[in-house]
């Protein structure tokens, strides 16, 4: 809205001039972001102990320790998405149809899990997975398929194949279903990360900085041919939403660092997987998902080797799973745990943003 506002006064006032350029607006949607995340949370949080009366927000499959977090209010992943679509709405050109479509996937998979997590705390089961995986698909099908049929100037099915710059794999129709597992994907494996306090919420700090360079990179026609990377038109714009990603997940980590005041619940770990997904679409960085959102991969594979292992042997891999439960079986302090993710996490992301060099 602000660009919409300010940028037209720039014929006639040059201090307006500031607000075309993306990296100030993306610092701006970050700032904003931040502020919106401080100012709402700890209302929110008063807000979600009177509802949630002190009841049971703890997962049953988490190791017994865990029940001393009880009465520990969730849903506050409503202040993610104030901040991140406040803000980005604030910043951004919204005339551009990337910034609307990651917009309406964060949003509605934000709106899956508060439905989940609205009806955990009266059921205590939640939305059958059959419900929330059909919810997840039909949202992120449709985004996809509408982008196909009437794609923006720019758009492609390419898929770029990091390394070999010289290679581009044409998916043509089968861009849509490709592109629905990998933000379904993204959006669960987060989900599934989402058990100690603050691990989930740190590698997405890590994440929106290097899809930020990344959509930033690949939205700049000289950089781009520079890099020898692929050129999108129009991606550029995604680096506000970024940057407001950024600032959400810092300002939420405020209040979700250990000891946790509040946790994030479906309608944050599933908008936040799907917003890294669709990035990772939209700016054809797909295949170094993986690497950014490295940790969340880890997470999400432990809990698919452990379910075919107990089903094919009757055995399982590890003491429990996802991965973080089995470190915390083993002995390692939950502090310790989160941390030493984040810094793998770190690390990851660097090396993603390296093969944009490499070839």
């Amino acid at each position: 809205m602000l660009y919409h506002l300010l940028v037209p006064l720039a014929r006639d006032h040059i201090v307006f001039n500031v607000f075309r350029y993306i990296t100030f607006r993306t610092a701006m949607a970050t700032v904003t972001a931040l502020v919106i995340s401080f100012a709402l949370g700890p209302w929110l949080i008063r807000r979600l102990r009177e509802r949630q009366h002190g009841g049971e927000t703890i997962r049953e499959d988490t190791p017994e320790r865990h029940r001393a977090k009880a009465g520990t209010p969730t849903m506050g992943g409503l202040v993610i998405l104030a901040a991140i679509l406040g803000s980005t709405l604030l910043w951004a050109n919204l005339r551009n149809r990337y910034v609307w479509t990651v917009v309406v996937a964060t949003a509605g998979l934000g709106a899956i899990g508060l439905v989940d997590d609205s009806r955990k705390l009266r059921t205590r089961k939640g939305i059958s997975a059959r419900q929330k995986f059909g919810a997840q698909i039909l949202l992120v099908g449709l985004l996809m398929a509408s982008l196909f049929v009437w794609p923006v100037d720019g758009f492609t099915t390419g898929l770029a194949i990091p390394f070999f710059k010289g290679w581009l794999l044409t998916l043509g129709w089968l861009w849509i279903p490709f592109a629905l597992l990998v933000i379904v994907g993204a959006s669960n494996a987060v989900n599934l990360t989402d058990g100690l306090d603050g691990l989930a919420i740190g590698p997405i700090v890590m994440a929106g900085g290097a899809f930020a360079i990344i959509a930033y990179l690949t939205g700049n026609f000289r950089a781009a041919e520079y890099l020898r990377i692929l050129n999108v038109k129009g991606t550029g714009e995604l680096t506000i939403f970024c940057g407001a990603l950024v600032g959400a997940a810092l300002g939420f980590l405020w209040f979700n660092s250990y000891p946790a005041q509040v946790f994030m619940g479906d309608v944050g770990s599933l908008a936040l997987g799907g917003a890294i997904g669709t990035l990772a679409v939209l700016t054809k960085a797909e295949l170094l998902l993986p690497l950014i959102g490295g940790i969340y991969v880890v997470e999400a594979g432990s809990v698919i080797i452990q379910v075919v292992s107990f089903k094919l042997t009757g055995r399982r891999v590890f003491r429990m799973a996802p991965l973080h439960h089995h470190y915390e079986l083993c002995g390692w302090a939950e502090p310790k745990i989160i941390v030493r993710f984040w810094i793998l996490s770190f690390m990851l992301a660097l090396l993603a943003l390296t093969t944009l060099k490499l070839r």
